[in-house]
């Protein structure tokens, strides 16, 4: 296991090593369970007093916390203690075990290309014409369509499937399990669907109104273009466009079980959380947050800096810098008004009984 001077960790952070910063840890810990080759996460005076429970000799701290007398040999000073936390587990994450080269296994199509200091792990395929960038790392069973790109430093995880033609920028990781260029779910009738009287009619129409019906797939004929340090968690699945092309803007981070439908557009630095799900042709600005399992509807466009709370379902258009709550989507403050206003429901009932009692009481005179 590699170990690491508390020195170097601190110079790569940015931050101020005390005490015996020559000291070398080979992992991090929480402090309760840190032993004494471990760099214990004490980041707030909340944590510190676990440090006691466990044997850490090192910890990263926060400003103003008194190393010696938590009774550390080293300390890193974080000045903003969970972005430390980044660094500190990039710095330790070694990723998968994949040798350097193509493993035997592996089925590579001859007209593929595969970039210097790369890594193809067992039983990947690689299509034809397919291009792999230097130093990109591909773990076992994973699946490469014909003519896709993919840029350098990439990390592919195990299993991951990928469609024909698509391209994917430099730095990105995919999460086991993803599926990226799939078929969007898009079919029609030959006839008037009963979802197109519903829309037209805003859900007036009659049964009568429509005949039987039957699907007929509209092939997705487009690409997907995913940019520079993107994230992409497990069983992501991301279709390819019908026409024009699905895409994901440079450093969008996606989380596990996100459907991303035909023809969207993702713009930049979006952190999009598990579950969400995003029908067809939608539009996202830079910069936005969408909670678990958000919902978006079809055609709409979302503005940049948009904020969403988990649960939130939007079903049209928001301006940027919207902050968003609800089913179906307000302003936060709007929410947190009417979930105030819903829970006095009950009372307020009572109080108007109560009214209703003494002002409707039957005269019982003789």
């Amino acid at each position: 296991m590699t170990g690491h001077r508390i020195s170097d960790i601190a110079a790569a952070l940015g931050a101020e090593a005390l005490g015996a910063a020559d000291l070398v840890v080979t992992g991090v810990a929480e402090p309760a369970v840190a032993g004494p080759s471990h760099l214990a996460l004490a980041m707030s005076p909340r944590y510190a007093g676990d440090l006691a429970k466990g044997a850490a000799r090192a910890a990263v701290i926060g400003p103003g916390m008194d190393w010696r007398a938590l009774g550390l040999e080293a300390a890193i000073v974080a000045p903003r203690p969970r972005y430390a936390l980044a660094g500190v587990t990039q710095r330790m994450d070694a990723g998968p075990a994949i040798a350097p080269g193509i493993h035997p296994t592996a089925i590579v199509e001859p007209s593929a290309r595969i970039g210097p200091g790369a890594h193809v792990g067992p039983f990947v395929v690689i299509g034809a014409g397919v291009t792999i960038g230097a130093n990109a790392r591909i773990a076992p069973q994973a699946t490469i369509g014909e003519e896709t790109v993919i840029g350098d430093d990439a990390l592919i995880h195990a299993g991951v499937r990928i469609g024909a033609r698509v391209r994917i920028g430099h730095r990105v990781i995919i999460q086991p399990g993803a599926v990226l260029g799939g078929d969007g779910f898009s079919f029609v009738t030959p006839e008037t669907s009963r979802v197109e009287a519903a829309r037209a009619s805003l859900g007036r129409a009659e049964h009568s109104d429509t005949a039987a019906q039957s699907w007929t797939r509209i092939h997705s004929l487009g690409g997907l273009v995913i940019g520079d340090d993107v994230e992409i968690g497990a069983n992501a699945a991301i279709d390819r466009g019908t026409i024009a092309d699905t895409a994901i803007g440079d450093g969008t981070k996606i989380d596990n079980l996100v459907h991303i439908g035909h023809n969207c557009r993702i713009g930049r630095d979006c952190l999009i959380c598990g579950q969400v799900g995003f029908a067809g042709s939608a539009v996202v600005g830079d910069r936005v947050v969408l909670g678990g399992q958000c919902g978006v509807s079809d055609n709409i466009e979302i503005g940049a800096d948009v904020v969403a709370a988990g649960a939130t379902k939007i079903y049209s258009n928001v301006p940027s810098g919207r902050m968003l709550m609800g089913s179906p989507a307000v302003r936060m403050e709007t929410h947190v008004e009417m979930y105030k206003a819903l829970r006095r429901l009950p009372r307020l009932a009572r109080t108007v009984a109560d009214l209703q009692k003494a002002v409707f009481k039957p005269d019982r005179s003789p």
